[in-house]
C-alpha cells in the first residue's frame, strides 16, 4: 500500500508543479527557486518586478511543514499502525521519497528542461535555468522538514 500511495503522491505533486507553471504570473509564485541569474532578470522586468511576493526563509519552511504534514497525515491514515515507530518509518519513507522525486525528476530532469517554467524574456535560454544550487538546497531542506513531519504525524497517528 505504501508504494501505491508514494505513486500517487509524486503523481499529484508533479502534477501541480505542472499546472502552477506556463506563464510569467504562475512562474512568479515560485520565484525563490530561481537561480539568482534569472532572478536578477525578473527583478528588472518592469511587467514583473511589482508581482514578486517573498517570504523569510523560516516563513517558507514552516509553511512548507504545514502543507506537507497535512497532506502526509492524510496519506498516513491509509497506512496507519499501532505503534509509532512503524508509523513514523511509513511517513518518512513517504516524505523522504517524495523530496528525492521532486529533486530528480521534477528539478533536475522537468524543470532545468522544460520552457513552461521559464519566463518570456529568457524562453531560449536554458543555460540559465542549468543551475542546481536552489534545488539542491531545497531538498536538503526537505530532508530536515520530511524527517519532523514524520515525526510529528507519526505521533499524532498513534495516538488516535
Amino acid at each position: 500500500m505504501l508504494i501505491v500511495e508514494l505513486v500517487i503522491l509524486c503523481i499529484l505533486f508533479w502534477g501541480i508543479c505542472c499546472l502552477n507553471t506556463g506563464s510569467d504570473d504562475k512562474n512568479i509564485k515560485s520565484y525563490a527557486s530561481y537561480p539568482d541569474e534569472v532572478q536578477e532578470m525578473v527583478k528588472k522586468n518592469p511587467a514583473l518586478q511589482f508581482k514578486i511576493k517573498t517570504v523569510s526563509p523560516f516563513v517558507s519552511f514552516i509553511s512548507n511543514i504545514v502543507v506537507f504534514g497535512t497532506v502526509l497525515f492524510i496519506f498516513g491514515l491509509f497506512v496507519k499502525e499501532n505503534g509509532f515507530k512503524a508509523n513514523f518509518i511509513s511517513l518518512l519513507i513517504l516524505g523522504q521519497c517524495l523530496n528525492a522525486f521532486d529533486f530528480l525528476v521534477i528539478d533536475m530532469l522537468w524543470w532545468r528542461n522544460s520552457k513552461r517554467v521559464r519566463f518570456a524574456d529568457t524562453k531560449d535560454r536554458k543555460e540559465l535555468y542549468s543551475n542546481p544550487k536552489k534545488h539542491f538546497a531545497s531538498f536538503l531542506k526537505g530532508i530536515a522538514a520530511f524527517l519532523i513531519i514524520a515525526v510529528i504525524d507519526g505521533a499524532i497517528l498513534t495516538l488516535f
